[in-house]
């Protein structure tokens, strides 16, 4: 313990003493403000090593503590390391009886993601409030001392430095320039590895580049209920093709099945509900509101579609993490495209607008008189949960940004990984969870019906591995550079990898590896295997299970 507090006080001088004429050094940058980042940050300090989160974000953890409660595990047995001891950290809190504010403990019940939501066994706990989250966040980064930068974004006009390869510096808009040895972006979008010259990708690889079967345009698979079982019609005026379409439906033909095209799956938020009376905030009218953008769902709820509560998954103290279910819900499909390559004043005008549609959705759906009776009276019954995101209107500060870029690395993982058809030398995490892609385009049929092409769910039959190969760069592209999230993927294997606990796991060991590239002096495609492995063992992290 001595030693750790002795360590600690150097990098914080280390740090402080480095900051000088808006020049912040510490020998590991970490670019954003996941879940990932953090996790990466409390294993380079832990380590012994200097380390600055620079974070576009205020609040830290992204997706973990923007609404995400009801995690997507998996096999939760492939979960190790750090990841495992945030879960542990929720079960703690919820372990104590004060945490339980606007329920008891015994009404909350114990199911959840087909197993107990608090592992007495395990000491872990896989569905929390958003709050809960951050707190333990903010928890590690008080507890190792690691210093965060807030509501800095990246320069990608000419903000990035490079020399030789490598990263030597980069500047925020607000112009201070951060310098490392080595540098991890953690973003979902990959703002970092893009300006620093890292080739990647963006949206559906056609099935052939990777011998792939699930990649590309997959109309008419229907894996999940996200689609329009009932004939319905598409147009403004219904029967009448001249009159235009409704909202939100394409006119572009969908391509060929197992094409490839640039178009990413939809995004939403995560909202977290409450149904108590005392914690709730009616759901109020969005600046704008036009009831005719939702005239789509109205026909979807008078074709006898009643699964509209399906996804209001219930979390501690009587709340939800609300996902998108059905053909018509919170996933505003299409609206996403430039997302990934937009200026940061177009994202954020992509993100209000998204902000805006789940909101409209929302007042429709508990006032609008063509939703059905007994849907509108039962929505009345739910609101905002007042006690979360409340300097945000009780709104969540994380898009769920289910893909961007991805980075195309020194190893592409895809489906024939996931499922198990390739074995890796090389593992510094497991996945396990369904290849999972929301839908991508909404459009008109031949037959003339509105249909959404893009929800794909492919299991793999056993936890896959994940190559250290995937997280790191190519040498021609950059060589002190690691990238746990936006990581060398297809589309469709992305779908599995992109689970938050997955991205904690992978942070861990990118920070690991940099550390270690750090102490050997080589660059982090060069970071001995044999070496790596031995550290991660030692931090618990699963590299296959038996």
């Amino acid at each position: 313990m001595k030693l750790k507090f002795i360590l600690q006080c150097l990098m914080i001088i280390y740090t402080s003493v480095s900051c000088s004429k808006n020049l912040y050094k510490a020998d590991v940058i970490i670019y954003g403000g996941t879940s990932a980042a953090v996790i990466s940050a409390v294993e380079i300090a832990q380590s012994g090593k200097s380390v600055i989160i620079v974070s576009p974000d205020t609040h830290l953890g992204g997706l973990t503590s923007g609404g995400l409660g009801f995690t997507d595990t998996g096999n939760k047995s492939t979960i190790g390391g750090l990841s495992r001891d945030f879960y542990h950290r929720v079960w703690l809190h919820y372990n104590d009886s004060s945490s339980w504010s606007w329920q008891k403990q015994s009404e909350y019940g114990n199911k959840g993601q087909g197993t107990v939501a608090m592992d007495g066994e395990n000491r872990t706990m896989w569905i929390f409030e958003p709050d809960v989250a951050e707190k333990v966040f903010e928890d590690y980064i008080r507890e190792n001392n690691i210093t965060v930068y807030r509501d800095e974004w990246l320069n990608r006009e000419e903000g990035v430095v490079t020399k030789d390869k490598r990263i030597i510096s980069f500047t925020t808009l607000s112009g201070k320039k951060f310098s490392g040895e080595m540098f991890i972006d953690a973003t979902y979008e990959g703002d970092l590895m893009a300006e620093a010259g890292v080739e990647y990708t963006v949206g559906r690889e056609d099935c052939s580049l990777y011998n792939e079967s699930w990649n590309g345009v997959q109309a008419g698979v229907f894996h999940h209920g996200h689609y329009f079982k009932s004939p319905i019609d598409p147009y403004l005026v219904a029967g009448d093709s001249s009159s235009g379409l409704l909202p939100f439906i394409s006119s572009e033909p969908v391509g060929p099945n197992c094409s490839g095209d640039n178009k990413i799956q939809a995004y939403c938020f995560r909202l977290c509900m409450s149904n108590h009376p005392e914690n709730r905030v009616p759901f109020e009218k969005p600046q704008g509101y036009d009831p005719a953008n939702y005239e789509l769902l109205a026909r979807v709820f008078e074709s006898g579609w009643n699964e509209w509560f399906r996804k209001f998954d219930m979390i501690p103290n009587r709340k939800t993490d609300t996902n998108n279910h059905g053909p018509f819900s919170s996933d505003f499909i299409g609206m996403n495209y430039d997302y990934p390559e937009a200026s940061h004043e177009r994202r954020k005008e992509i993100i209000k607008e998204h902000k805006n549609y789940q909101k409209g959705l929302l007042y429709f759906v508990s006032n609008d008189p063509r939703v059905p009776e007994e849907v509108r009276t039962k929505m009345q019954e739910w609101g905002l949960a007042k006690d979360e995101f409340t300097d945000n209107g009780n709104w969540p500060h994380q898009l769920y940004i289910r893909e961007a870029r991805r980075m195309v690395g020194m190893y592409v993982t895809t489906e024939n990984e996931v499922l198990g058809k390739v074995t890796l030398p090389d593992p510094v995490g497991m996945g396990s969870y369904t290849m999972d892609s929301h839908n991508i385009q909404r459009y008109v049929t031949d037959e003339g019906y509105v249909q959404n092409e893009g929800d794909v769910g492919v299991h793999p039959e056993r936890p896959y591995q994940i190559s250290y190969r995937s997280i790191v760069p190519k040498e021609d592209d950059c060589r002190n550079l690691i990238v746990p999230v936006c990581v060398s993927s297809s589309h469709i294997a992305f779908g599995s990898i992109r689970m938050e606990p997955v991205f904690m796991v992978l942070g861990q060991s990118a920070a690991t590896a940099a550390v270690l590239a750090i102490d050997l002096k080589v660059d982090v495609q060069d970071v001995p295997y044999d070496k790596l492995v031995t550290i991660l063992n030692e931090r618990n992290q699963v590299l296959t299970i038996q």
